[in-house]
């Protein structure tokens, strides 16, 4: 009877044992830190369990949804644009995003991706159909700007958020693309002459300011043999002044010997015929330069 007793209350203990690990293996949820989970009771959202050990009811909650909170790529996708002056594009654009919030999610849409490049296409048409095209390749990152602030207000009850909207690619098509290099051959072109035309007047301007550079060198030869003239006129003035009449003779005579002197180292063989007066003109300027010696 013993033994019957002893082997009942193992039994008991083992069943008890057996039945906590069961609940522990059923109460007890360790979430990966890249991961959420959506936990129902009874088929109804009871709460979100964030990473790390936590704890449920067992029998009555079950994880419904694993979510990844990891940021996501949406597939590059294509759709076609018209802008403000009737030209098609074809626009390539590609979203990244996260889940923040897994209950909205998990209850409120159904294939987020979908959702997410549906509202994505219809705002880039909405975008680029109220701009240019110019404004469209040289403002690509404000059109980009504005389209991640549309889809975020969209998102928003979805429990997503929007990381980074990309715009890859903007294509025209042939005729558009075949216009568009005939304009930018013809600006080229123009751009062209305009630079030919300014190196011209900058020429121009160059070799007159050379002439008026010329001009002024001149001048200021000619003003300062003026004033060397001036000044030789000043010291002779002021020799006579001081001398009389002894001085003005003494330059004069000088000044026919300096003449002699010229004509006489002129090219070929010269014979002077000299007056007597010049002879005598001589011999009174050697006589006054012994007595200023």
């Amino acid at each position: 009877m013993d033994i019957e007793q002893l082997t009942g209350g193992n039994i008991a203990v083992l069943a008890l044992a057996g039945l906590v690990i069961i609940l522990l293996f059923l109460g007890v949820r360790i979430v990966p830190q890249s991961e959420k989970y959506v936990v129902e009771r009874l088929g109804r959202l009871q709460k979100v369990l964030g990473p790390g050990i936590n704890l449920i009811v067992p029998f009555l909650d079950r994880v419904k949804h694993r979510i990844s909170i990891l940021e996501r790529q949406l597939p590059t996708a294509s759709q076609d644009a018209i802008t403000a002056d009737n030209v098609l594009l074809k626009v390539e654009t590609s979203v990244f995003y996260r889940i923040i919030e897994p209950e909205k999610t998990v209850y409120r849409i159904r294939d987020v991706d979908a959702a997410i490049a549906t509202t994505v296409a219809g705002i880039v048409r909405s975008e680029i159909g109220a701009i240019e095209l110019d404004a469209v390749q040289s403002n690509r990152s404000t059109l980009i700007s504005k389209v991640k602030t549309a889809v975020e207000a969209v998102v928003d009850d979805w429990g997503i958020e929007v990381t980074r909207a990309e715009i890859l690619d903007v294509d025209l098509d042939e005729a558009t693309r075949a216009a568009m290099l005939q304009q930018l051959n013809a600006e080229r072109a123009r751009r062209a002459q305009v630079t030919e035309a300014e190196g011209r007047r900058r020429s121009v301007e160059l070799a007159a300011d050379a002439d008026l550079y010329a001009a002024e060198q001149a001048a200021k030869a000619r003003r300062i043999g003026a004033d060397a003239e001036a000044y030789a006129t000043q010291v002779v003035a002021g020799a006579i002044a001081q001398h009389g009449l002894e001085a003005a003779q003494y330059q004069v005579a000088l000044k026919q010997v300096e003449a002699l002197a010229a004509v006489g180292q002129g090219e070929g063989n010269q014979t002077i015929v000299l007056p007597a007066s010049a002879v005598e003109a001589f011999g009174d300027a050697f006589s006054l330069l012994k007595g200023r010696r």
